[in-house]
Protein backbone atom coordinates (compact mmCIF):
# COMPACT_ATOMS: atom_id res chain seq x y z
CA UNK A 1 0.00 0.00 0.00
CA UNK A 2 1.30 3.50 -1.12
CA UNK A 3 2.75 5.62 1.82
CA UNK A 4 0.75 8.57 3.41
CA UNK A 5 1.91 12.23 3.77
CA UNK A 6 0.48 14.60 6.30
CA UNK A 7 0.19 18.34 6.62
CA UNK A 8 2.08 19.16 10.28
CA UNK A 9 1.34 22.85 10.00
CA UNK A 10 -2.50 22.45 9.33
CA UNK A 11 -3.37 19.91 12.05
CA UNK A 12 -6.50 18.74 13.10
CA UNK A 13 -7.91 19.37 16.39
CA UNK A 14 -7.94 15.91 18.56
CA UNK A 15 -11.14 15.62 21.19
CA UNK A 16 -9.47 12.28 22.28
CA UNK A 17 -6.66 14.24 23.99
CA UNK A 18 -9.21 15.23 26.51
CA UNK A 19 -11.13 12.00 26.82
CA UNK A 20 -8.05 10.30 27.74
CA UNK A 21 -6.51 12.22 30.18
CA UNK A 22 -10.45 12.34 31.96
CA UNK A 23 -10.09 8.44 31.94
CA UNK A 24 -6.38 8.87 34.08
CA UNK A 25 -4.30 7.84 30.79
CA UNK A 26 -1.10 9.60 30.11
CA UNK A 27 0.45 10.40 26.88
CA UNK A 28 3.72 11.64 27.16
CA UNK A 29 7.64 11.58 26.25
CA UNK A 30 9.18 7.74 26.82
CA UNK A 31 12.27 8.22 28.91
CA UNK A 32 15.96 6.78 28.18
CA UNK A 33 15.36 5.12 31.45
CA UNK A 34 12.57 3.14 30.49
CA UNK A 35 13.64 1.49 26.93
CA UNK A 36 14.17 -2.04 27.80
CA UNK A 37 10.67 -2.10 29.38
CA UNK A 38 8.69 -0.02 26.59
CA UNK A 39 10.94 -2.67 23.98
CA UNK A 40 10.33 -5.55 25.47
CA UNK A 41 6.31 -4.68 25.71
CA UNK A 42 6.33 -3.99 22.10
CA UNK A 43 8.18 -7.30 21.03
CA UNK A 44 6.08 -9.13 23.03
CA UNK A 45 2.35 -6.95 21.85
CA UNK A 46 3.86 -6.19 18.40
CA UNK A 47 6.61 -8.22 17.42
CA UNK A 48 10.38 -7.48 17.12
CA UNK A 49 10.78 -5.83 13.94
CA UNK A 50 8.27 -3.01 15.44
CA UNK A 51 10.77 -3.42 18.74
CA UNK A 52 13.71 -2.73 16.63
CA UNK A 53 12.08 0.68 15.41
CA UNK A 54 11.50 1.74 18.20
CA UNK A 55 15.00 1.11 19.73
CA UNK A 56 16.20 3.36 17.31
CA UNK A 57 13.29 6.51 18.60
CA UNK A 58 14.13 5.72 22.22
CA UNK A 59 17.76 5.66 21.88
CA UNK A 60 17.33 9.31 20.17
CA UNK A 61 17.35 12.67 22.18
CA UNK A 62 15.47 14.16 22.28
CA UNK A 63 13.55 10.74 22.14
CA UNK A 64 11.23 10.37 19.72
CA UNK A 65 8.44 7.75 21.26
CA UNK A 66 5.61 8.39 22.84
CA UNK A 67 4.24 6.47 25.09
CA UNK A 68 0.32 6.05 26.95
CA UNK A 69 0.36 4.94 30.33
CA UNK A 70 -2.06 4.56 33.27
CA UNK A 71 -1.45 3.50 36.90
CA UNK A 72 2.32 2.02 35.85
CA UNK A 73 0.97 0.09 33.27
CA UNK A 74 2.11 0.85 29.54
CA UNK A 75 -0.78 0.90 27.11
CA UNK A 76 0.38 2.11 23.85
CA UNK A 77 3.11 3.52 21.99
CA UNK A 78 4.25 6.10 18.85
CA UNK A 79 7.19 6.79 17.55
CA UNK A 80 8.54 8.85 14.36
CA UNK A 81 12.17 9.28 13.04
CA UNK A 82 12.20 5.54 13.49
CA UNK A 83 13.26 4.13 10.00
CA UNK A 84 13.99 7.34 8.24
CA UNK A 85 13.47 11.07 9.04
CA UNK A 86 9.95 12.45 8.91
CA UNK A 87 8.15 9.08 9.53
CA UNK A 88 5.81 8.60 11.60
CA UNK A 89 5.27 5.28 12.85
CA UNK A 90 5.35 2.66 14.17
CA UNK A 91 2.17 2.93 16.65
CA UNK A 92 0.02 0.49 18.81
CA UNK A 93 -2.05 0.17 21.07
CA UNK A 94 -2.59 -3.00 23.25
CA UNK A 95 -5.35 -5.02 22.57
CA UNK A 96 -6.94 -4.68 25.91
CA UNK A 97 -6.99 -0.43 25.57
CA UNK A 98 -8.15 -0.39 22.20
CA UNK A 99 -11.32 1.63 21.30
CA UNK A 100 -10.66 4.41 24.21
CA UNK A 101 -9.02 6.83 21.91
CA UNK A 102 -5.47 6.42 23.22
CA UNK A 103 -4.36 5.53 19.70
CA UNK A 104 -5.88 8.81 18.49
CA UNK A 105 -3.67 10.61 21.66
CA UNK A 106 -0.70 9.17 20.78
CA UNK A 107 -0.33 10.08 17.12
CA UNK A 108 -1.40 13.57 18.46
CA UNK A 109 1.00 14.00 20.52
CA UNK A 110 3.88 12.27 17.83
CA UNK A 111 2.79 15.00 15.06
CA UNK A 112 2.84 17.78 17.15
CA UNK A 113 6.46 16.78 17.81
CA UNK A 114 7.58 16.25 14.72
CA UNK A 115 6.18 20.14 13.91
CA UNK A 116 7.82 21.25 16.81
CA UNK A 117 10.63 19.37 15.78
CA UNK A 118 10.76 21.63 12.39
CA UNK A 119 9.05 19.25 10.18
CA UNK A 120 6.04 20.47 7.97
CA UNK A 121 4.98 17.13 6.61
CA UNK A 122 5.21 13.30 8.33
CA UNK A 123 4.72 10.29 5.74
CA UNK A 124 3.36 7.97 6.96
CA UNK A 125 4.65 4.57 5.76
CA UNK A 126 2.95 1.36 5.33
CA UNK A 127 0.10 2.88 6.98
CA UNK A 128 -2.79 -0.13 8.44
CA UNK A 129 -5.74 1.99 8.58
CA UNK A 130 -5.62 4.37 5.56
CA UNK A 131 -8.82 5.37 5.53
CA UNK A 132 -8.69 6.89 9.58
CA UNK A 133 -5.07 8.73 8.69
CA UNK A 134 -7.39 10.01 4.93
CA UNK A 135 -10.46 10.95 7.53
CA UNK A 136 -8.68 12.25 10.32
CA UNK A 137 -5.89 14.07 9.11
CA UNK A 138 -6.82 14.63 5.65
CA UNK A 139 -3.75 12.25 4.54
CA UNK A 140 -2.80 11.90 0.82
CA UNK A 141 -1.72 9.00 -0.87
CA UNK A 142 1.87 9.61 -2.45
CA UNK A 143 2.16 8.37 -5.60
CA UNK A 144 4.28 5.74 -6.80
CA UNK A 145 5.56 4.95 -2.96
CA UNK A 146 4.13 1.23 -3.10
CA UNK A 147 6.65 -0.36 -2.41
CA UNK A 148 8.11 2.48 -0.46
CA UNK A 149 11.04 2.45 1.84
CA UNK A 150 10.17 -0.85 3.15
CA UNK A 151 10.76 -3.02 -0.15
CA UNK A 152 13.23 -5.39 0.47
CA UNK A 153 13.44 -5.07 3.74
CA UNK A 154 14.50 -8.48 5.69
CA UNK A 155 12.14 -10.06 7.55
CA UNK A 156 12.02 -12.25 10.55
CA UNK A 157 10.01 -15.99 9.97
CA UNK A 158 8.49 -15.52 12.81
Amino acid sequence: MSDLLVRLYDLPHFDADARVAAAGVVVRRALPPERHIVLDWIATTFGQSWASEAAVALSSLPVTCWVAVKDGALLGFACHDATAKGFFGPTGVGEAARGQGIGEALLSATLRGMREAGYGYAVIGDPGPVAFYQKRLNALEIPGSDPGLYAGMLRSPD
